[in-house]
């Protein structure tokens, strides 16, 4: 795809979005179903079933996928997508590269060893190595649009209003 296939596919949302600014706002939903055997949920991604469970440093047995690696899974993802979409739009070719998210857990938090110890990422990291010509200031710009624009980025960096229920069935 190039600048002009992406503006002809953006374009006419922008336009529906500047009129109706309510028709951009939509609720993205995810769903799981606790595991029944094992200490397990799993969520449908839209193409195949990931089945999430305890990271090894926290008693699993490393078979399942560990949600703190999911996070980081799709912060790559989204990042990755981001910076095509934002080099597309720029006509900054990249012909190939990689995108590496990593983040540092101490497992005293959610495993209840230290209360002064965090639960969740102290610190996450996220790298491009890109396969391109492009000059310092137009990697200066794909940089910060991709962090602009990339919603798992945004909202790691600036956390949604979250809450939590719990029901019961009657």
């Amino acid at each position: 795809m190039d600048a002009e296939d992406l503006r002809a596919v953006q374009q006419p949302l922008k336009d529906a979005y500047r009129a109706d600014p309510a028709a951009a706002m939509i609720t993205l939903r995810a769903h799981g179903e606790l595991g029944a055997e094992e200490v397990s949920c799993s969520v449908q991604t839209g193409r195949d079933l990931a089945v999430a469970g305890l990271h090894p440093a926290s008693g699993g047995d490393g078979s399942l996928a560990c949600s703190g690696d999911m996070l980081l899974q799709a912060l790559a993802a989204c990042a990755g997508v981001t910076l095509r979409a934002v080099a597309t739009s720029l006509g900054i070719a990249v012909a190939g590269g990689t995108v590496r998210a990593e983040g540092d857990l101490d497992f005293r938090g959610t495993l209840a060893v230290a209360k002064d110890a965090p639960v969740g990422f102290a610190a996450i990291r996220l790298s491009f190595d890109l396969d391109t010509d492009a000059t310092p200031d137009q990697l200066g710009t794909l940089l910060r649009l991709t962090e602009r624009y990339c919603v798992v980025y945004q909202t790691l960096a600036r956390p949604a209003q979250l809450s939590a229920t719990l029901t019961q069935p009657t």
